[in-house]
């Protein structure tokens, strides 16, 4: 593995008003010195624009004097946009984490998939050929796995068989680095995440869907009748995977036939631990409750309806994160709990202030 020294480097992150792109370039703020940090978004409507305006804002006011921070407000699928962003600011790590997000959503919006998913990644790798960088890494997903029988979901499975046009998207992220990898040396490594939750998160997740329903008195669906487990992992579990595998690449190494063996690597970061759906619902009920999101004598049994799989979605995720652990010396650990009560106690806050 080769280190990287993220200290007075330029680094690029894309889906930076997302919700793992803002809590990792707050993290950077936090451990990285003298460095050029430039995030990009499209600030698109996919999901409540205020949250995106509220993560930069935060992003904005957590700023260190030490280290020069650029948001540009475009698309990775603009070529134009990225070539000049490469130009100008020369990133030597750059961490992908723009994407069309959502299973059920690339059912009925696939454009919005073939563009951010395939294109926006195809302009990233290009650009890290014409402007050499130290690392790439970029987001993939648990979703690659499709519904694979054999859990816990190793990096070593085939995963060839997706349910879903944003899995063939994430899947086709790893075959279209491991070629530039091989063909121009791009040290890469791709991320799968396992259902990431927690404060200012994705509104289209299901625990804060189902809290913004429960608030307002609406029904949640609890799909597969409740029999569906997730590996859920805490967003600052998954930014610590992410900022320890941001410095260490896969090395670059010379085949026997001249050319490079690819310096590319693939790492699940989940929490190894996959908890039932109703199991997760009534923790997220106890927490709503404490943190007075909603009343102690609320009537959940009235608003819950146990319903049908979906198209595109899978009973089970559960993550070997083996690898992680042998080569980072990182395993995420966060309780469901834990996770959720920070959810809450943000949510009670966020929202009491937008009232």
């Amino acid at each position: 593995m080769q280190k990287i020294e993220l200290n007075n480097k330029a680094i690029l992150v894309t889906g930076s008003a997302g919700f793992i792109g803002s809590n990792l370039v707050k993290r950077l703020f936090k451990d990285v010195k003298g460095a050029t940090i430039i995030g990009i978004d499209n600030m698109n409507d996919y999901y409540d624009v205020t949250l995106k305006e509220f993560r930069l804002k935060e992003l904005e006011a957590a700023k260190p004097a030490d280290v020069n921070y650029v948001f540009v407000k475009g698309d990775i699928a603009d070529k134009t946009t990225i070539d000049g962003i490469f130009e100008q600011h020369k990133p030597q790590v750059v961490v992908n984490l723009a994407a069309q997000a959502g299973v059920r959503y690339s059912i009925t919006n696939p454009d919005a998939y073939i563009q951010s998913n395939l294109i926006g990644f195809y302009n990233i790798l290009e650009a890290c050929r014409n402007f050499p960088v130290e690392h790439l890494v970029y987001a993939s997903s648990s979703s690659v796995y499709g519904s694979n029988k054999k859990v816990p979901y190793s990096t070593d499975d085939k995963v060839d068989n997706p349910v879903s046009l944003y899995a063939a998207t994430k899947k086709s992220n790893e075959l279209m680095a491991h070629a530039y990898s091989k063909l121009y040396n791009i040290p890469s490594t791709g991320l799968r995440f396992f259902t990431v939750y927690g404060p200012a998160g994705r509104p289209d997740m299901a625990y804060f869907g189902f809290t913004n329903k429960l608030v307002k008195g609406d029904t949640i669906q609890i799909f597969n009748y409740g029999n569906c487990m997730r590996d859920f992992t805490f967003v600052d579990d998954i930014v610590e995977g992410v900022v320890r595998i941001m410095q260490g690449a896969p090395e670059k190494k010379q085949g026997e036939d001249g050319l490079p063996l690819p310096p590319y690597a693939v790492y699940n970061i989940g929490n190894n631990n996959p908890e039932n759906l109703l199991n997760f619902v009534d923790i997220l009920q106890q927490e709503l409750i404490r943190a007075k999101v909603l009343p102690e004598d609320y009537d959940f049994d009235a608003h819950k309806q146990l319903v049908p799989m979906q198209p595109g979605d899978v009973p089970t995720t559960y993550a070997d994160t083996s690898a992680l652990e042998r080569d980072y010396g990182f395993k995420p650990s966060t309780s469901l709990r834990d996770g959720l009560r920070a959810f809450a106690e943000w949510y009670a806050q966020f929202y009491s202030q937008k009232a």
